[in-house]
């Protein structure tokens, strides 16, 4: 197998990684290879077998042209300092540019311990591997910014977390790895030229257009905000609850990154939690907004010396950036609910036609994917699926009527409106009682379950015969549901 690698962080950017290498497994095996992946990548497979493609991915045999190492990075977990975490069980193989010329990082999760693994195995089990493999290109599918996976890999060994566990190497590719927490490392140790060189790595590789900025430094803080304004309101309007919104899981570029705790919601409730170790609800769904307003706060912070390095001045522009966080949120939560609930442009006029459409989804324990689509259905004459989820009939009655009335307002039919609705709000998200069921079979042996839920969630929007299984929520008996790092 060829793969071009053109290794930039290595080349450009010494001191900001450690160099590492993978512990080799005993007996890798291809579990699942993403080729649809591969080839948007630009990855030349042809002539290569699974048994390769198991060694290549799983650290038994490094990629001619790979660059292997660890990135230096800090962190704020659950509004604490750390002042060193960095890629613990994770091995970052090098960068390959694809046909597009797009720059991705190709990174091995739980390949083995590096120098920031502060006495942690380095490894990782089938299940968080897995699970990341499935949600992941579940988020792909519903067009949510995502790092990807190209590879599961069983390495034939065991891994010892409360219990042995079948181990297994994860092949993330991501447009890098550059984190919150990796410009909070260099702010905190090495100062103002380190972050003035980060930031400018960054731009390079992320934004050039922003280079010829009057301050690059703060255009970057601008447009990272932005990024993540709209990725969390498209988060919230999946019903997705990360579950660990640190610093060091914060992606500059945007995209969603380290699927450990994560879960889809079934019925709504705006403190829902599934992590174990959230046990205050920082990371609540209802809360993450206000979680990703005190990252870009903290991003601030570390960005402030190359900021002040450009021109004093530039300090309050960063203070007037993250002060006006909640508005740029609202206002990409307004287009994203816009388009959930059919309207053709949604603004602050909507907002309690939005806002009070929670309450009554609370009052009611509505499931919330299911909502969206039942919604689309009254367009087409059809009242069943909504009265199926409502304790009554007319429990959401003036609700409805006001929502109709808003509909009424612009001039677009009702089935052309369905439609649009259709494609913005998912009939199949991984459901957390099918996630757990297809893991545990793949631990056990029986990948059939995964590949079949994999299929699924690849194909949100457009409802299958054979799959009514998948498109309603947990049975009552399930839950409560509770989810783990995986580390």
């Amino acid at each position: 197998m060829n793969i071009a690698f053109d290794n930039s962080f290595h080349s450009t950017m010494e001191g900001f990684y450690a160099p590492a290498e993978a512990a080799p497994p005993s007996a890798p095996r291809m579990l699942m290879f993403n080729h649809a992946l591969a080839v948007r990548l630009g990855l030349d497979v042809a002539g290569t077998d699974n048994a390769e493609l198991a060694r290549l991915f799983s650290g038994a045999e490094l990629p001619a042209g790979a660059d292997p190492l660890a990135l230096a990075y800090a962190g704020h977990q659950f509004g604490h300092f750390s002042p060193q975490l960095g890629d613990g069980r994770a091995l970052l193989l090098g960068e390959v540019v694809a046909p597009d010329g797009a720059r991705f990082d190709i990174q091995l999760k739980g390949s083995g311990p590096t120098a920031f693994s502060r006495n942690g195995d380095g490894k990782a089990a089938i299940g968080p591997v897995l699970r990341e493999y499935l949600v992941s290109e579940a988020m792909a599918a519903l067009g949510v910014p995502t790092t990807r996976s190209l590879a599961a890999v069983a390495t034939g060994d065991r891994v010892q977390r409360e219990r042995a566990h079948p181990g297994a190497v994860l092949t993330r590719v991501a447009s890098s790895h550059i984190r919150v927490g990796t410009f909070q490392f260099f702010a905190a140790h090495f100062g103002a030229e380190h972050v003035v060189q980060l930031s400018d790595y960054a731009i390079r590789r992320h934004f050039p257009e922003l280079a010829d900025a009057p301050n690059p430094h703060l255009a970057l803080l601008d447009r990272v905000i932005g990024l993540q304004c709209a990725l969390i309101a498209h988060w919230a309007g999946v019903g997705f609850i990360h579950g660990v919104m640190n610093t060091d899981n914060v992606a500059i570029s945007g995209e969603t990154i380290d699927y450990g705790p994560c879960a889809f919601m079934d019925r709504f409730s705006v403190n829902t939690v599934f992590s174990s170790i959230d046990a205050n609800g920082r990371y609540s769904y209802g809360r993450q907004p206000q979680i990703m307003h005190w990252n870009m706060a903290r991003l601030a912070e570390a960005l402030l010396p190359a900021i002040h390095a450009v021109d004093p001045a530039g300090v309050e522009g960063a203070k007037e950036l993250v002060e006006g966080v909640p508005d740029r949120f609202r206002l990409a939560w307004f287009a994203r609910m816009g388009a959930k609930l059919g309207l053709a442009k949604a603004d602050q006029a909507d907002s309690e036609l939005i806002d009070s459409l929670f309450v009554e989804l609370e009052r009611h324990g509505v499931d919330f994917t299911g909502f969206f689509r039942a919604l689309a259905m009254l367009l087409r004459g059809d009242g069943a699926p909504m009265d199926a989820l409502l304790p009554q009939p007319d429990a959401m009655a003036p609700w409805i009527a006001g929502w109709w009335a808003r509909l009424e307002s612009e001039p677009v039919g009702p089935i052309e409106r369905a439609a649009a609705m259709d494609a913005v709000n998912p009939l199949y998200i991984p459901r957390n009682h099918q996630v757990e069921a297809a893991l545990a079979a793949a631990e056990a042996g029986d990948m059939a379950p995964w590949l079949r839920l994999l299929d699924v969630v690849q194909h949100p929007y457009v409802e299958r015969p054979g799959w009514e299984e998948f498109a309603g929520p947990a049975p009552d008996d399930f839950g409560p549901y509770t989810t783990f790092c995986g580390t």
